[in-house]
């Protein structure tokens, strides 16, 4: 007897999505049977991003069709899309910060409504947070506003695989894990697992490309808002993706020499007393990039901090001879200034520079915001814009920029390459190992264990302190999860 053949979910056929000149999407075919996986990669701006707002509801088409099980959708919306059973789950978080955990599912499900509403959110928010991330340590009752990025993940990612009276048939993950750590992104990829095996489906987008590959049943490679590869996932390797990709396998880099970043105690770079203990001292010397690497809230983005305001007032236990730039992973918080131009957020850390007289040069700023343009390949028609008229990771360039195009002779980076994609990846590793064979120094904070390759050591925190010092030949990752859960290197 023939195979049976699985049920299609959404099907798009020839679709379309015009912003004025720009083609973000241009005739793209692409359809999500029923009990399936699919990833989908390629770089910032190829028309990921929107495509999964398409399939979402909440960008219209420009051409083309869509059809949901056998229904063509010629009214089709974000209400209409979760009255099919499909939700996503966007790169840029959509919790409210000034309501709770329980009052942001209820946003999600107008069923819970009436008396004891609450509890039932509670109840249901709680018991989803448990399958996928057991030992979360979250409450139902913590205001969002409270919670690190990474936990403000897991809730929305728990949030959409809740249901109340709306089916559940597809979830799309644009970059889950960019906010997680190495642990519960395994916790949330094995569920995801168990969802798609239970009969539901699932389409992950990342730019981790190690988790594409062992977490999906087909792979689709888009560019220029184009498909321009389908295949059974067991049909590519690293390479093969990569080159699918247009990309290139990063180089590596030998080491440097002479210290300008020393710290020699832990305990006073922490805010919290009662985690404080001495730990391994941290040194960096110029040229070198160094690792921060652990499960995520384990000190390294305190330590960063605490380097950062050491540079600007002398504080015990740290010792930095430079000049200091810091790229936050955070962007939206932490990282742009989202009613400046694209020029104006590059040179902000340059001010010095760009000064004529007391006032600012306007062809100062433009010409270093040009400059950068070029060797960072930030893609917009004009510098001026608004830093928010950029995609996301073309936004993250815009803050390498400012980092990279100051003064700064040490520069901290923050977990900044979550959500950014493989080829803009590649560019920023070049350019960062360019620069560190030019004198520079990086203190690198990162989630993703394949980013470590590029470092010349690794110290690894667990619990506030650095319980491991791992040289380029020591890395692996069974070392660094190793590393991460201990209390001794």
């Amino acid at each position: 007897m023939p195979a049976e053949v699985s049920r299609t979910i959404i099907r798009l056929d020839g679709v379309e999505k015009h912003f004025g000149a720009v083609r973000a999407l241009d005739g793209v075919d692409f359809a999500v049977a029923e009990g399936e996986c699919i990833g989908l990669v390629g770089h910032n701006g190829a028309g990921k991003s929107t495509l999964m707002h398409m399939i979402a509801g909440t960008l219209s088409l420009s051409g083309g069709r869509i059809t949901v099980g056998d229904t063509v959708e010629d009214s089709y919306s974000i209400l209409r899309a979760q009255q099919r059973g499909i939700r996503c789950v966007f790169q840029e978080l959509s919790l409210c910060p000034n309501l709770s955990v329980a009052e942001n599912t209820r946003v999600s499900h107008a069923a819970l409504r009436g008396f004891g509403w609450r509890h039932r959110a509670a109840t249901l928010i709680s018991a989803k947070l448990d399958e996928i991330f057991p030992g979360h340590d979250i409450s139902a009752s913590d205001i969002v506003s409270d919670l690190s990025i990474g936990r403000r993940q897991m809730v929305e990612i728990a949030r959409a695989f809740t249901v109340t009276d709306e089916p559940l048939d597809l979830v799309i993950l644009d970059e889950p894990t960019s906010s997680l750590d190495a642990q519960t992104a395994g916790q949330l990829l094995a569920f995801v697992r168990r969802f798609v095996t239970g009969g539901k489906s699932c389409i992950l987008i990342s730019h981790i490309l190690g988790e594409v590959l062992g977490n999906t049943d087909r792979i689709v490679v888009m560019r220029d808002g184009k498909v321009v590869v389908t295949d059974a996932a067991k049909s590519f390797n690293r390479i093969r993706l990569v080159a699918a990709m247009g990309s290139v396998e990063p180089r590596q880099k030998a080491a440097a020499a002479a210290a300008i970043v020393r710290t020699t105690s832990l305990e006073r770079v922490r805010a919290r007393p009662e985690r404080q203990t001495d730990g391994e001292e941290l040194v960096a010397r110029e040229g070198e990039i160094i690792g921060l690497a652990g499960l995520a809230g384990h000190g390294q983005t305190d330590l960063l901090l605490a380097i950062y305001r050491a540079a600007e007032r002398r504080r015990p236990g740290i010792s930095v001879t430079a000049p200091v730039a810091l790229v936050a992973g955070d962007r939206q918080s932490d990282g742009i200034f989202p009613q400046w131009s694209i020029a104006a957020n590059i040179g902000i850390r340059s001010l010095n520079r760009l000064r004529s007289g007391l006032l600012i040069s306007p062809r100062r700023e433009a010409d270093l915001a040009q400059d950068w343009q070029k060797k960072i390949k930030i893609r917009t028609p004009d510098m001026t814009n608004n830093i928010l008229s950029l995609s996301g990771g073309n936004q993250q360039k815009a803050l390498f920029a400012r980092a990279l195009g100051s003064d700064a002779k040490i520069v901290l980076m923050d977990d900044p390459m979550r959500g950014v994609d493989i080829g803009t990846k590649l560019e920023v590793y070049d350019l960062v190992r360019e620069e560190a064979q030019k004198g520079r120094t990086f203190l690198w904070y990162t989630t993703e264990t394949d980013e470590l390759d590029n470092c010349d050591h690794v110290y690894v925190f667990h619990n506030g302190r650095i319980v491991a010092n791992l040289a380029r030949s020591e890395l692996t990752e069974e070392r660094i999860i190793h590393s991460s859960f201990s209390e001794a290197g």
